[in-house]
């Protein structure tokens, strides 16, 4: 039996990935920091060895690489590096040791979009301390395949959505009022004109692409592939499509950012800010003709499973 070692096995990606390699026939073992159970419960997971394992810790002490190769998998995934030198740490370890190496990134490698939807061959240049690190990851990654050092392959992953967690929402941010606002129909202010994109993704669509990858392993190593939906939605649709949801009419109003953001909260206006100057658009051809593969969840129907668990926390109000 193939063995998988999930790191960082019990988050967004984790709780949908675990149980599918599972079910795909895999041993999986399962590392995290044990603060947390995953998002959804699964009977997949009573077959998982669990590992507790503070990745930071380690890594100061240089063990952290050698601590995962030692539980001899076939398979690494990693889901949690968000530096280079944590991915050296953990490559120069598993280095002829594994089969098949799968790093987690995010489509912010790409920084601004030029011509849309981008593709991942697409010129990057990312900006902010995580895209950047991110798009070194990738680039020392795909240097080790070349090099012979060891079968990687990149996944981009979008706005991360699944039940239990806040989605990005149509004013670029986290903040569940803006749902509640459209689902009882109050008037909401949009930044600009509502034309900058979000691109969501399903976790359980990212978990989905781990397996094409696995299972296409001569078409995917040395290779990046977005994770994305098929299609990014702008502000203005977003909030549109979830105002319908609840049978009403979005009430939108717009101002110039600068403007927007002084009714907001500080915290809010900065994720809106983060989310709107890349406004993300990617495309998923690339995994359709190398890896068979198509996302299940389009933005608006991933964001709405979403949603209808945060009514049901009491973190949506609808009345």
């Amino acid at each position: 039996m193939t063995k998988a070692i999930v790191v960082g096995a019990t988050g967004h990606i984790g709780t949908y990935l675990v149980p599918r390699l599972v079910e795909a026939g895999y041993e999986v073992v399962a590392v995290s920091r044990g603060k947390r159970p995953p998002y959804r419960d699964n009977a997949a997971w009573s077959s998982v060895e669990r590992i507790t394992l503070d990745r930071e810790k380690f890594e100061s002490e240089g063990t952290f690489g050698t601590t995962i190769a030692e539980l001899n998998g076939d398979i690494v995934i990693d889901l949690i590096c968000f530096t280079l030198p944590s991915a050296k740490q953990l490559v120069a370890a598993l280095r002829g040791r594994v089969s098949h190496f799968i790093h987690v990134g995010t489509i912010w490698t790409h920084g601004r979009s030029t011509v849309v939807p981008t593709r991942e061959e697409a010129p990057k240049h990312p900006f902010g301390e995580y895209g950047i690190q991110k798009r070194a990851i990738e680039t020392f990654l795909h240097d080790a395949v070349q090099r012979e050092r060891i079968s990687a392959t990149v996944l981009h992953p979008g706005h991360i959505v699944g039940t239990g967690w806040l989605p990005v929402n149509p004013a670029g941010n986290v903040n569940p009022d803006v749902f509640s606002m459209l689902a009882r129909g109050e008037p909401l202010t949009l930044p600009n004109f509502g034309m900058e994109t979000v691109h969501h993704v399903h976790a359980d669509d990212i978990a989905r692409l781990c397996l094409a990858v696995l299972a296409h392993r001569s078409q995917s190593v040395g290779e990046s592939f977005h994770a994305v939906s098929e299609g990014a939605v702008t502000l203005r649709g977003f909030a549109e499509g979830v105002a319908n949801w609840f049978g009403k009419s979005a009430d939108l109003n717009f101002l110039p950012f600068d403007e927007w953001s002084k009714s907001q909260q500080t915290a809010d206006a900065n994720v809106t800010w983060d989310h709107i100057v890349r406004s993300p658009n990617c495309s998923m051809d690339k995994a359709r003709r190398l890896l068979d593969y198509r996302p299940h969840y389009g933005s608006l129907e991933a964001v709405q499973e979403a949603v209808q668990w945060l009514i049901a926390d009491g973190q949506v109000r609808t009345s």
